[in-house]
């Protein structure tokens, strides 16, 4: 992959990525952390381009999922609901005008406003499957909720890399996940405090935390309560040590999906959320 210093073959990325996904996107990862300065922005440019092209692909995919919903007539366009409409359409024919828009009703696929915070567990280390992973964790809630979405990190401490109301790019996102490194203790309740104050900004009708820990926690209080307080968790942890995190679902009522490599978070996101 790096044939000499600061360079990346980047067919030879793509070969091993068709061939070996998750060990080609956690060894990219690492090189985003590498000493070299050349080979570290080229590898955090190249990661940062693949994980978004993944998301999108997977996106692409599913934005077809909705439901037909009856709304008021606009510039939206849709179906005339002609039993929504009827009297509307009765009385503007017995008069001889012209319906108004406002009185007629359209039939149309709709999805749900939904606002999602990503919490991504950095506390001990960060290796390059679990950094990968949240880099496309990060790219997938921003192709979900585009508008709507925050992406925080936490050990003892948490870091907003992207506040509910901010406007950021993907791309600078995706940077800055690719930078966090291991650090600290773990305080669960602190991070998922922080996730409903940045949820609490939004209006949408769904308000969603999808946490990515083991869910072990070595500092604070007990994450239980903080947990009930969200109106919807979805819990991701690796799949070789997932006992913790999936009990811990399991006793606040989360939802729960075990991750067997990076590759993988965008039929997990699927699994869980849509």
């Amino acid at each position: 992959m790096s044939p000499e210093l600061g360079v990346l073959d980047e067919s030879a990325i793509e070969e091993s990525l068709a061939e070996r996904p998750d060990e080609t996107l956690a060894m990219l990862a690492d090189m985003t952390g590498a000493t070299d300065e050349r080979l570290r922005a080229l590898a955090r440019r190249l990661a940062g381009r693949i994980v978004i092209g993944m998301a999108r692909a997977d996106a692409a995919r599913r934005r077809g999922i909705g439901k037909m919903r009856s709304l008021p007539m606009d510039d939206t366009g849709g179906d005339l609901d002609l039993d929504a409409s009827i009297e509307a359409l009765q009385l503007a024919s017995a008069t001889g005008t012209a319906p108004r828009a406002d009185e007629l009703t359209v039939r149309t696929w709709a999805r749900p406003a939904v606002a999602i915070c990503l919490v991504v567990d950095r506390s001990g280390s960060m290796s390059g499957d679990r950094l990968a992973a949240s880099a496309i964790a990060a790219a997938a809630v921003a192709e979900r909720a585009p508008d709507d979405f925050s992406v925080l990190a936490f050990s003892d401490k948490v870091m907003i890399i992207k506040g509910q109301n901010q406007r950021r790019s993907v791309d600078d996102v995706v940077e800055d996940v690719f930078r966090l490194r291991g650090h600290g203790p773990t305080d669960l309740g602190l991070a998922l405090r922080v996730a409903a104050d940045q949820l609490a900004s939004s209006g949408a009708q769904r308000k969603r935390v999808v946490l990515l820990s083991d869910c072990r926690p070595t500092k604070g209080t007990e994450p239980e309560r903080d947990a009930g307080a969200l109106d919807e968790l979805h819990v991701i942890a690796p799949a070789e040590d997932s006992g913790d995190a999936e009990a811990f679902a399991r006793a606040v009522g989360a939802r729960f999906a075990a991750l067997s490599g990076p590759s993988q978070i965008p039929s997990v996101f699927a699994q869980l959320a849509d």
